[in-house]
């Protein structure tokens, strides 16, 4: 079942494990019900784009019954002078399930795993007053910038390694594996 963590929150059971073969749509559809469908427009989307998330780094909450309630991916990254990283998102939860401790344990998990793969950081654009809980600081991407419009301050980063992030600079692109041109679903080529 490749579990990473199981969690209960009050009477709520939920298990945190690897994004499943074939559980693109329900993730996607998930992800159009949270965040609508303008998140597939959004500066952070446009590095994930054709690429496939970092490998074992797409996780997924699922409830008791095995319906998948929540979502995060980290994607192959570096900065145009070459300072890799992992870029973490979309993070979203079924809106019913707001506040039951789902995101912040995928939070905990992705950057676990990602810490044990050996990645020396990851970034993210988001709240800073959410993100800050986990070691995220606007301070280490300074010297970063995404492709199309953001908020820089909403530009976060954590380090994994120590400084790892110290040389970073310049703007963002993608350095993971590349989908198949003729594959329609991601979900369909993770295994993890």
């Amino acid at each position: 079942m490749n579990l990473l963590s199981a969690s209960a929150s009050a009477d709520y059971i939920f298990t945190i494990g690897a994004e499943h073969c074939g559980e693109g749509r329900a993730r996607n559809a998930l992800l159009d019900r949270v965040m609508a469908p303008n998140w597939r427009k959004k500066s952070s989307n446009a590095l994930r784009r054709g690429s496939m998330p970092s490998r074992d780094l797409a996780l997924v909450a699922r409830d008791d019954s095995g319906t998948l309630v929540g979502t995060v991916r980290l994607w192959d990254v570096a900065s145009s002078n070459g300072t890799p990283a992992l870029l973490l998102g979309p993070l979203a939860v079924e809106c019913t399930l707001k506040s039951s401790g789902i995101g912040s344990a995928l939070m905990k998990a992705a950057i676990s795993k990602a810490a044990e793969l050996g990645h020396g950081a990851i970034l993210l654009v988001g709240d800073a007053a959410y993100y800050e809980r986990f070691g995220f600081s606007a301070s280490l991407t300074k010297n970063l910038a995404m492709p199309g419009p953001y908020e820089q301050h909403r530009l976060l980063g954590l380090e994994l390694q120590e400084s790892a992030l110290k040389n970073a600079s310049g703007v963002l692109v993608p350095t993971g594996r590349k989908r198949a041109s003729n594959q329609n679903r991601l979900s369909t080529r993770i295994v993890g």
